[in-house]
């Protein structure tokens, strides 16, 4: 392969943590000549990306997540994996500000020499990940991060789209879980390869009673054909109970399962979220604003109905 010719390739491909920062925050931009910076970095160093293991952790408020991932990180930098953390904080919708406060949340992890960790603005992004995951994702695995760890915003019903772009998608609950469990949506169950009850040693009996209840879901839930049967265990982020299991049944689905042919279906996923995107401000930008302002107007005060008014916006005609 060719010498780097972007000016963070060389040290971002040499494991570099402060490149590695300063790549992520260039793809975040929505500057236009970030943007171009960007992806042209980005095509540089894909065929060194690839090579990683991506959890995506999901659970309602309360669960643990931080302190879970601060854990298990622990554990496999210990072990002599580099670990990377995308950590998505919610935005707010008046400010469009974030805490930002995944580091202060795992301060072991966060300066450990194998570790690094990116706390990312939700942005109003839907799915519980941020807008530019993606693209950290593989400037995490061209930096030499062999596992990824994607915790996401966390409100408990709409993280579906961090299994878009991870091999495992990790569900943890708590130890009630009988509760917990009225306000999961069905469709993360779904999703989910393995379900975690953390914080199991608050509650020992009841975090048998998660496990068993969460189980019963899963079996319920799994197609018969399914290549992957999804496991609930018990773990406790304080006492390091059920980490080591944990990673041994995402080794066990990494082995199991036709990675390769995952990743190319989301990568499909992604042209077709990508090509939505650039095709509808193409559009927008080829359109009289007064034109988008008058059949806006039109549907609030009612004389057009949401679907008529794009109907006539695509036709050309009056409304």
């Amino acid at each position: 392969m060719t010498a780097p010719a972007h000016p963070l390739a060389a040290a971002l491909l040499a494991g570099e943590r402060r490149a590695l920062a300063r790549a992520i925050t260039l793809s975040e931009s929505a500057r236009p000549e970030h943007e171009v910076q960007a992806q042209a970095l980005l095509a540089e160093v894909l065929p060194w990306a690839g090579r990683s293991l991506r959890l995506g952790l999901t659970g309602v408020p309360g669960v643990g997540k931080s302190t879970f991932i601060e854990a298990l990180g622990l554990r496999l930098a210990d072990a002599g994996h580099r670990v990377a953390v995308l950590a998505v904080d919610p935005s707010s919708a008046r400010t469009g500000g974030s805490i930002m406060g995944d580091k202060t949340r795992m301060p072991g992890l966060a300066v450990h020499e194998g570790a690094f960790i990116r706390p990312s603005p939700s942005g109003g992004t839907l799915g519980g990940v941020a807008r530019r995951t993606r693209e950290a994702i593989t400037l995490c695995e061209a930096a030499g991060y062999d596992v990824i760890l994607v915790e996401t915003v966390g409100v408990g019903q709409s993280e579906t789209q961090v299994a878009a772009m991870t091999d495992l998608f990790v569900l943890l609950a708590l130890p009630n879980a009988g509760d917990e469990l009225q306000g999961v949506k069905r469709g993360i169950m779904e999703l989910a390869d393995l379900c975690v009850v953390n914080k199991a040693d608050l509650d020992p009996r009841a975090a048998v009673r998660a496990q068993t209840q969460l189980r019963a879901a899963l079996t319920l839930l799994t197609p018969h054909d399914a290549p992957w049967r999804p496991r609930a265990l018990r773990a406790s982020a304080v006492t390091g109970e059920g980490l080591d299991e944990v990673w041994a049944a995402a080794q066990d689905y990494a082995r199991e399962m036709d990675l390769p042919r995952r990743r190319q279906a989301q990568a499909a996923v992604w042209f077709d979220e990508l090509l939505r995107e650039a095709a509808w401000k193409q559009f927008v930008a080829g359109t009289s604003p007064h034109r988008l302002t008058e059949l806006r107007t039109s549907v609030q005060a009612g004389r057009l109905t949401a679907v008529q008014a794009v109907a006539a916006l695509l036709a050309g005609q009056p409304s």
